[in-house]
């Protein structure tokens, strides 16, 4: 669903204190969004039952992650999204190609959101709504008659996509563009329906949001790759001056991905992270369970586990 620009100082200096403390056979990264987190659990469980292995988990951003996968300090990222992450894909797989892609992709979707209450009170369908002032100050949440769009948390890589979309839409001139970690935007959206008040928002798929609320997508052109010109802030220092992308998200795809180191030290374990494969129905029961039932991760992988048994087996095999 992301990725912050680093020094390659502050790099260096997680990827040290990361290796110094390591013992675990293998070293899950989990950056900062539910439906990662789960399936690093996941991850964790069935190389632990399974090959008699000690698995870590460990938080990082997207790049530490992959930097760490390269220097060997970590073993997995459990949910790279792609595109959204085409250039860590572009430096480690295609070309270093210290990392490998498992092959099984769970198909994600992303989009600004809005609830069913908003669109119907507000008469609000198409992206390009956005950019009317009348509409956009319909969202102000803090008074100074300007609305306000959560695009994403900080770190994302979607998060600075959607700072090129609503520039090339031209809806950065109406709304102020907020981060804050998800939990809380969610929350200050659950506020929000509670109480009746308009709110627009980034929104993706698998997520339990879905599965919560009646929530509508707003229209926009469908994807054009000729219009999707999208570069991060490692690629361009003006990156956000040289991107255009005033069209829909292509669906993303989510897949796990590993050291290649593994196929030597640990090849049943590569072998493992090879084929697992999850459907984006199963992801968003994993988020449901995690924030609106409230149950732990390692949790919802154990009963993930023990209720699948024979897709368990598959990996396996």
């Amino acid at each position: 669903m992301q990725y912050l620009k680093r020094s390659m100082a502050s790099v260096a200096a997680m990827l040290l204190m990361v290796g110094s403390v390591q013992a675990a056979d293998i070293v899950v990264g989990s950056p900062n969004w539910v439906s990662v987190q789960a399936t690093a659990h996941l991850i964790k469980i069935v190389l632990e039952d399974n090959l008699g292995l000690e698995v870590e988990i460990q938080n990082g951003t997207n790049p530490v992650v992959f930097e760490a996968m390269d220097k060997g300090s970590m073993h997995v990222h459990p949910e790279v999204w792609l595109p959204n992450q085409a250039n860590l894909y572009n430096t480690y797989v295609d070309g270093k190609e210290s990392v490998m892609m498992n092959p099984n992709g769970v198909t994600a979707f992303q989009g600004i959101c809005v609830s069913r209450h908003t669109a119907d009170t507000l008469g609000i369908s198409k992206i390009t709504d956005l950019t009317n002032p009348s509409f956009a100050s319909q969202f102000d949440t803090n008074g100074d008659g300007k609305g306000e769009l959560w695009i994403g948390a900080t770190g994302w890589a979607s998060t600075n996509v959607e700072k090129i979309r609503a520039k090339s839409y031209g809806y950065d001139q109406t709304l102020e563009l907020t981060e804050m970690d998800e939990t809380l935007a969610l929350a200050n959206f659950d506020a929000a329906v509670q109480q009746k008040k308009p709110f627009v928002f980034f929104c993706y798929t698998p997520h339990h949001m879905f599965e919560k609320y009646d929530l509508v997508v707003l229209e926009e052109p469908k994807h054009d790759p000729d219009k999707w010109v999208v570069f991060q802030p490692t690629d361009d220092p003006n990156w956000l001056e040289n991107s255009s992308a005033g069209v829909a998200w292509k669906d993303a795809n989510l897949h796990i991905h590993y050291a290649k180191a593994l196929e030597e030290s640990n090849p049943e374990a590569a072998a493992v992270l090879s084929k697992i494969k999850l459907n984006t129905d199963q992801v968003s029961s994993f988020v449901f369970k995690a924030v609106v039932e409230k149950a732990s991760l390692e949790d919802i992988a154990r009963e993930f586990v023990d209720n699948n048994a024979d897709v368990v087996d598959e990996w396996l095999r």
